[in-house]
């Protein structure tokens, strides 16, 4: 669509958004009694205005039930986490048998790995994308070592190209097939934390299994973000948290995704606990571990009620904005007039002081987009947040920002791009 760079058009843009109504269902930060522009929902997202009310909800059953809360009350906590499965499954594009809330997201890593990555013989190797968030870094070069692989070994990064910031499909699909029967796992991220580029997961995933290998994926930036069909495109597993995109406070329960056709594989191993074990005879406390059947299996712990209902408080936001396709449709639009905007700061500068790093195709991208500031980043990161915009900062010199169309709106956008120019102009 053809954009334009002035208040009138992105108040236009807003007042013609079917979700801009959305907007009033969460909390947005202060500051000198303003309330922030929010642009850092890739690292947290902001407060459902209901959060308080499902809490206290529960802590009223545990005054108003104390033990008998597990199978009484409005949501019987023993059963709880089945009222999430419903909200999620449409999120990931599984079916809520596919899908458990549970954990957090580096825990259900490793407990998924426990059961898909089994090495063995010379098909032993894991391919993973180069710059990997942190933790998934950390979680696979401990399960290589546990099992007595070197990680310099057993390890396969794809990088990007020289001079490139981005992964080439092709060059993903290459590295797979080239190491060929040597591959027991695939393990992506579905989108890339730093750069924002979202992953070809149903190319990943073929091409993983015309190899011989389990494919899995970590959500973190792709759940509740991008539209996902885990299983129509076959994916083995993957875990996500979910207080990015899904706003479910800090350090909120994560999920995992399990496809159905490993629901019956008696091989799997998985580490056990008497929550997995089957619903209906669980509390006979027998001997030997006889799992729930679908993801439910891989639960270890109780279930976690008080962070459940936060995660409960923004599922119900997606099914009142119709889940994922709606909120697709907004973002695209917000992230192409971002990267108009950027455009005319720079046309306004007379030089390229913000480069994109965020693939320009909006098939390859979600909410974020990832700038390199070519002069002063830090003091003009410092200079957003000192006027109310709050992106967020990875060093050397790259500000992420992320309209999220729950809760952003073009106006936002346009407000971003006016104070990146009037700062640029004032530090450099």
């Amino acid at each position: 669509m053809i954009f334009e760079n002035n208040l009138a058009f992105a108040r236009n843009m807003d007042q013609q958004d079917p979700l801009r109504e959305l907007r009033n269902e969460f909390l947005f930060p202060q500051q000198n009694g303003k309330p922030f522009i929010y642009l850092c929902g890739n690292s947290l997202g902001l407060q459902p205005k209901t959060a308080r009310s499902h809490i206290g909800q529960q802590l009223d059953n545990w005054h108003n039930l104390a033990v008998e809360g597990w199978f009484e009350g409005k949501s019987p906590w023993m059963f709880y986490h089945k009222e999430l499965k419903k909200l999620m499954a449409p999120i990931v594009g599984a079916s809520s048998q596919e899908v458990c809330p549970m954990n957090t997201l580096t825990v259900n890593l490793h407990l998924l790995m426990v059961s898909f990555y089994r090495p063995s013989g010379k098909r032993f190797k894991i391919i993973m994308e180069a710059g990997a968030f942190p933790s998934d870094q950390y979680a696979i070069e401990s399960q290589v070592r546990f099992h007595g692989y070197d990680p310099k070994e057993a390890i396969i990064e794809v990088a990007p190209k020289a001079g490139e910031h981005t992964l080439r499909t092709a060059d993903i699909l290459a590295a797979i097939t080239g190491q060929g029967d040597e591959i027991a796992l695939v393990l992506f991220g579905g989108v890339n934390y730093f750069t924002g580029q979202w992953y070809d997961m149903p190319a990943i995933t073929k091409a993983g299994h015309a190899a011989g290998a389990i494919v899995g994926f970590d959500l973190a930036h792709a759940a509740g973000n991008v539209p996902l069909q885990l299983h129509n495109w076959d994916v083995d597993f993957a875990c996500w948290c979910s207080y990015k995109y899904q706003n479910s406070g800090p350090g909120g329960i994560s999920a995992i995704f399990v496809h159905e056709k490993h629901f019956q594989d008696k091989t799997i191993n998985r580490f056990a606990g008497w929550w997995g074990y089957q619903e209906q005879e669980r509390f006979k406390m027998t001997k030997g571990f006889v799992p729930e059947a679908g993801a439910d299996g891989w639960q270890v712990s109780c279930t976690q009620v008080i962070p459940m209902s936060l995660y409960y408080a923004s599922l119900r936001i997606f099914e009142k904005a119709g889940f994922i396709a709606p909120l697709r449709e907004k973002s695209q639009k917000l992230t192409a007039y971002l990267f108009y905007v950027i455009a005319e700061v720079n046309k306004s500068l007379g030089e390229e002081q913000y480069q994109i790093i965020t693939p320009g195709t909006l098939e390859d991208r979600g909410a974020q987009v990832s700038i390199v500031a070519r002069h002063k980043a830090r003091e003009v990161f410092n200079a957003l947040m000192a006027n109310n915009i709050l992106g967020d900062w990875r060093e050397p010199n790259v500000i992420r920002l992320s309209p999220v169309p729950l809760y952003n709106n073009f106006e936002d956008v346009f407000i971003t791009g006016e104070q990146l120019l009037k700062i640029s102009k004032e530090l450099i």
